[in-house]
């Protein structure tokens, strides 16, 4: 897949690759991130890596979930992007380094789901560019937090040569007014469970909780991305605490508003 652009370009330019119809990309990683969302204590999480179409249906990851898109994508021009997507969020549920927020006990898992809807911009810059803009809706249908969440972001993914692709993300999350109680407030109670630790603190309803940016990094171990086979995908990642998230004692004073991750996965695309 050349990465320059042409100057004309072709009205497929996935049409001879493992990319033109039914694809899969399997494989597995481990990821290091907070704790909790606002933990400035880091931990090692296993990270499943799936994407590909099906049949025209697009399996998309996201965090700790995936997106399915049921609009086939036109041979070219722009692109609409329509389907549901779930998350599993384990906040406080598990691995909990800091003492004292490990003190209150742990959270229930949520289970997020709803719509998810985007548009996509091919050849922005060459042949094999795309600008896509996409926005998640979900709700907890597990009885956790029991509210909801809107994740919008913008990716522009380019191949940078033969072997070598790159995906550039910002994205943010607003939650609800359930969502941040659930996560972010003290409570009278928990103010005497930790001494005094961590004080009484109530987010004063929805709004966004962090914003930031990833950069995603695919490596063809063949030196031909487009067909398939062995790849190793990097990723590194920022995201900065907002309003009352940052406020929340959990964030201010046993975390820290400025969020770091960073993974690295071995995949098979066939």
């Amino acid at each position: 897949m050349p990465a320059q652009a042409q100057d004309v370009a072709p009205a497929d330019p996935y049409a001879d690759t493992v990319y033109s119809g039914d694809y899969l990309s399997i494989g597995f990683g481990a990821g290091v991130s907070p704790s909790y969302a606002g933990s400035d204590d880091y931990v090692i999480t296993p990270m499943p890596i799936v994407q590909g179409s099906l049949g025209g249906v697009d399996i998309n990851p996201r965090a700790a979930g995936l997106a399915l898109d049921f609009i086939p994508d036109p041979d070219n021009g722009v692109g609409f992007d329509f389907g549901i997507t779930a998350r599993l969020r384990s906040d406080r549920a598990m691995q909990i380094a800091d003492p004292v927020v490990k003190s209150l006990g742990k959270l229930d898992r949520a289970i997020e789901v709803g719509p998810t809807a985007g548009i996509s911009f091919p050849a922005v810059f060459n042949p094999y560019d795309s600008l896509t803009v996409t926005t998640d809706l979900r709700w907890d249908v597990a009885g956790a937090h029991g509210g909801m969440v809107v994740d919008p972001s913008i990716a522009y993914f380019t191949p940078l040569s033969e072997a070598i692709a790159a995906s550039l993300t910002l994205g943010a999350e607003y939650g609800d007014g359930d969502f941040r109680d659930y996560y972010y407030a003290v409570s009278p109670a928990q103010n005497v469970a930790t001494l005094g630790e961590l004080p009484v603190f109530s987010p004063a309803g929805g709004g966004f909780n962090k914003a930031g940016a990833t950069l995603l990094l695919g490596f063809d171990l063949n030196g031909d991305l487009t067909d398939g086979g062995w790849g190793i995908v990097t990723i590194a990642g920022y995201s900065r605490m907002l309003g009352g998230a940052k406020r929340s004692p959990f964030t201010s004073v046993r975390g820290s508003a400025n969020q770091f991750f960073g993974a690295l996965g071995v995949g098979y695309t066939f």
